[in-house]
Formats: C-alpha cells, structure tokens, sequence
C-alpha cells in the first residue's frame, strides 16, 4: 500500500509526500521505466487502464459463481493497486527523473478523477442490489468532492491540502481491504456485507475529508 506522509508544494506542482516514493524499489522501477523511454502521462494513462480494469472486475463478479466472483474480486484489488503504483510513478518519471512536460499536471491530476470514478462505482455494483451501487455513486461523488476542494484552494492562490482522513490513497486502501474480505465472503458463502462497508466508510470519511480541507482554505483566506 502507498503510505503518505503530508503534503508538499514543490513550485507550481503540489505533492502528497510519499513515504513509498523514497522506497528504493520506487526509485529502481521509476529509473528503469525512464531508461526504457517511458513517458509520465503514458503512465497516468495506464493508471486509468487498471482503473477501468477494477471496474469492469467489479460489475461483471456477480453474475459468477463463488469462486469465480472470489477471484474477480482479487483482480479488482489487484488493479486498484497498480493505479496507486501508476499514481506514485508519473510523478517519480516527471519530476525525480526530469520528463516533466507542459502537460503534465493535466494528465497528473485528470486522470484519478476518472479513475476514481470507475473504481467506486464498480464496486457499488459488485454486492448486486440497489443500495449498495447507490454507495458507490456516493463514495465517488464525495472522492471527487475531496479533489476539487484541495484544487479550489490552489485556484484561489492558497495550498492544495492532501489531508486525509480519506484521501486518495487512504479511500484505496480502504476499498482494497474490503474487496479482499468480500472475496473471502464468497468463498465462505457468507451474504455480501463488507463492500457495502467499506464504500460507507469511504462515504463519511471523504465528506469529512472535504469539510477539513475547506475549513483549512477558509483559515488561509481570512489570514491574507
């Protein structure tokens, strides 16, 4: 899981600083995806390739049997980390290793909208009844709630807070923890509870992610 550590304002680029983008295995892959030419926004957009991949794993599962929905689940989480790795690795690629480009903050923060998107919905329609899909619809609302605030504040020449508690990286492990467990339900026979849960935590925390973020912007503004 991508852990984080803050936040950071590097120039014109905001940062969620990444305890996993000092890993050296981070920094082995990012120079080895450099050397091979490959380009950061190429990267954001296989971050919305695996996104897609989680969704399509979420909303087919439950016209399969036990274990095929089970390992559909796993495919699920698989690919909500790897949009985490492609998220940590654009940025590594753009600026560590120097391929930033005019464009970059476009495809930087673009492409996890949409991401979200896809992943939260999906898993709404996993469990296979209406109330859990409408918490899907809501958990993505609120996630891209969460991510215009912080934009709004760098729009109006403040800082863009990555605060939690339900950032990016935490609304995925969060989904990823409950996805694993769903897979196990189904295995277990058990009814489908955890995703239903998981996407009501995502829910509350991302509203009151978007609540701390405002109140910080609202301080900034008035301390000018």
């Amino acid at each position: 899981m991508m852990r984080t550590t803050g936040s950071l304002m590097t120039g014109t680029t905001p940062r969620r600083m990444l305890a996993s983008r000092n890993a050296g295995w981070a920094r082995s892959l990012a120079r080895m995806l450099a050397n091979c030419g490959v380009q950061p926004n190429a990267v954001s957009l296989a971050g919305i390739a695996f996104a897609l991949g989680a969704g399509l794993a979420f909303v087919v599962s439950p016209a399969c049997g036990s274990s095929g929905r089970s390992a559909l689940l796993l495919a699920a989480a698989v690919c909500v980390q790897l949009r985490l790795l492609c998220n940590l690795l654009d940025g590594m690629l753009a600026l560590e290793e120097g391929l930033k480009t005019p464009t970059g903050e476009i495809f930087n923060d673009l492409p996890d909208r949409f991401e979200d998107i896809l992943i939260l919905v999906g898993a709404g329609y996993a469990p296979g009844f209406p109330a859990a899909a409408a918490l899907g619809w809501a958990a993505a609302i609120a996630a891209v709630l969460t991510a215009y605030v912080r934009v709004l504040g760098g729009s109006l020449g403040l800082a863009q807070h990555f605060a939690g508690p339900m950032a990016k990286q935490h609304r995925m492990f969060v989904l990823t923890l409950f996805t694993v467990i769903a897979a196990i339900e189904r295995v277990m026979g058990l009814p489908a509870r955890a995703l239903p849960v998981g996407l009501a935590i995502v829910v509350i925390g991302s509203a009151a992610t978007a609540l701390r973020r405002t109140r910080r912007i609202l301080r900034e503004a008035e301390a000018r």
